[in-house]
């Protein structure tokens, strides 16, 4: 049986998920022959290596099991580092919880980066989280902690079961 509760912790500095960026070029399609502009759109080389380090830490926390198909309940707490060019009384504030992080990334990109890195892990899709926390704050060891709760209690609208085969 699945726990309620699973809780892991993306090591580093916490990173937002980048906006998608796209390219164009000038090619000749393959049937006519007429020149034409190509575009691809992709997501930022930082971005995919973040949500590979948030699948690699959620894979560990899930042990094997196989996703969750349920409803989702959400937390996260996000640290970043003190900056070192701070004088000491200021760095022992934010420490301290009296200065807090208002600047990049914000917590809502960040939120971005993890849900979609729990795509296919601990859940199938993030459209199962219905209810999410989260909170930004300095501290000496960066990184973000996810504590995700299964709500076995709600029922899902599509009326599947709660745990994947």
């Amino acid at each position: 049986m699945m726990p309620q509760q699973i809780a892991f912790t993306v090591p580093g500095v916490p990173q937002g998920k980048g906006r998608a960026k796209s390219s164009s070029r000038i090619g000749r399609d393959a049937k006519t022959g007429a020149a034409r502009v190509f575009t691809r759109h992709y997501t930022p080389e930082a971005t995919v290596a973040y949500e590979s380090l948030v699948k690699l830490a959620a894979a560990r926390a899930m042990e094997g099991r196989a996703p969750y198909t349920g409803a989702i309940q959400m937390h996260l707490h996000i640290v970043k580092p003190i900056p070192q060019s701070w004088s000491g009384v200021r760095q022992r504030r934010a420490a301290a919880g009296l200065i807090v992080p208002t600047v990049k990334p914000d917590s809502d990109n960040v939120e971005k980066a993890v849900k979609d890195g729990c795509n296919g892990v601990v859940y199938r899709d993030d459209v199962q989280v219905v209810k999410d926390s989260k909170e930004k704050v300095y501290g000496p060891v960066p990184g973000v902690t996810a504590t995700i709760t299964f709500r076995d209690d709600l029922e899902p609208a599509q009326g599947v079961k709660k745990h994947a085969p």
